[in-house]
């Protein structure tokens, strides 16, 4: 995986403006805050946040993959303010589960998940080498 930071470009905090990689393609749909089961544990943010990236990486091995592998994550949040408020612990969580700020990501507020539980929805792609 290469970084990609056109020249002059401050590096951006949590994210990459650009990736490019070589290898097999994963696709991983939206991920939300339950648990295997599909079973809700918290309806706090930071906590469901840790389940949808731990739902993202348990995808990502199952297919053989590392979450250094990913390219690419969207976050979809129900409240930005709520999301802010927990970024301290969004990103311990990240970087316990994903590791290193390599991907780029882009983050957006929406009116309501398909969930009423459902505070943030996380999907990925991720380049898994041949």
């Amino acid at each position: 995986m290469e970084v990609i930071l056109p020249p002059g470009w401050p590096r951006p905090k949590g994210y990459s403006n650009g990736v490019a990689a070589n290898g097999r393609m994963l696709f991983i749909a939206g991920m939300i805050g339950w648990d295997a089961d599909g079973v809700f544990h918290s309806d706090d943010f930071a906590l469901q946040a840790r389940q949808a990236l731990q739902n993202v990486a348990d995808v990502l091995k199952e297919a053989g993959g590392k979450p250094e592998n990913i390219v690419r994550m969207t976050w979809y949040v129900t409240d930005r303010r709520e999301y802010l408020a927990a970024a301290r612990d969004i990103g311990q969580a990240f970087r316990e589960i994903i590791g290193s700020y390599n991907a780029a990501m882009t983050a957006v507020q929406v009116v309501a998940l398909i969930e009423d539980r459902a505070k943030v929805e996380i999907e990925a792609t991720a380049v898994i080498p041949a």
